[in-house]
């Protein structure tokens, strides 16, 4: 019948349909939007307890990984700060280990470069007498000329040295201590000490004797006749390299001074390297 059909419709239609019709009376419609309310309340408290003990939460995660990346930073930084801190808190160590390394590398480089040695056939004596002069008088005697006796001798340096360019150019007492050092350098120190220290190591080294009088005589000798030669080449490359050294910060001017000495020591070792055989020798 009609009625049968229409009841029958209803029931299909609630079978589809769960919210209440129009139909419906209030207290189901306000029934069902309580028990609704209640359902999403329920599940937004379930979800935000699965974030929590997963861990999954957006700002900790973003603060985490922000310390994390800043740790890493830091660490960096701090690795990165003391290599490069290291030249700065300990000049005299830094410079005597470049100082060493420097003299046997360049005469290791002449012996292979310019003279075309193999590495076989490299004079080791020779480079020995790089090694000892380099860390003794270049890494030790010459520090504490440059720095030690230099700030005694020459009272505006290390204030000198911390200028700007622009202020340095109007600091006359600075610039008088720069021009006297670079004349001591080369009218005192590189002749009267520095050359007649190298050949006198090159006579200990090579030498036929354990007399250190004969060390230093055969040493002298050599170098007045080489005199000549040796004080043009060095006015001509420490001139003005010292003009640039005196001029900058303390720290720097050691290490620079190495530098220009790697290949002041290549030309010494290629010019003055080489050790007499025993034979020319007895005939002088």
């Amino acid at each position: 019948s009609e009625k049968e059909s229409h009841k029958v419709r209803d029931d299909t239609s609630s079978l589809f349909c769960p919210f209440p019709s129009p139909a419906d009376s209030p207290g189901t419609m306000l029934a069902f939007q309580r028990t609704a309310t209640t359902s999403f309340a329920a599940a937004a408290v379930r979800r935000a307890n699965a974030l929590n003990r997963s861990g999954i939460n957006g700002p900790r995660i973003f603060h985490s990984t922000t310390q994390r990346c800043k740790s890493t930073t830091d660490a960096v930084s701090t690795s990165t700060g003391g290599i490069m801190a290291f030249p700065k808190e300990h000049p005299f160590v830094f410079q005597l280990i470049v100082a060493t390394a420097k003299t046997s590398a360049a005469d290791i480089v002449c012996q292979v470069v310019a003279e075309r040695k193999s590495f076989n056939e490299i004079d080791w004596k020779r480079n020995g007498i790089f090694v000892v002069f380099g860390f003794a008088y270049l890494g030790g005697f010459q520090y504490w000329i440059m720095v030690n006796k230099y700030r005694q001798w020459f009272p505006t340096m290390d204030r000198f040295a911390k200028l700007s360019f622009a202020e340095k150019v109007k600091d006359t007492a600075g610039m008088l201590d720069a021009v006297k050092m670079v004349v001591f350098d080369v009218v005192v120190h590189l002749p009267m000490m520095y050359f007649p220290t190298y050949y006198t190591v090159k006579e200990f080294i090579g030498g036929q004797t354990w007399n250190p009088v004969d060390w230093v005589r055969d040493g002298c000798s050599k170098y007045a006749k080489n005199a000549k030669e040796d004080l043009t080449a060095m006015i001509q490359l420490w001139g003005p390299s010292d003009c640039v050294q005196f001029v900058l910060p303390m720290h720097i001017r050691m290490p620079f001074r190495h530098l220009v000495s790697f290949f002041w020591t290549a030309y010494v070792s290629f010019t003055r390297g080489a050790i007499e055989p025993k034979e020319a020798k007895e005939e002088h």
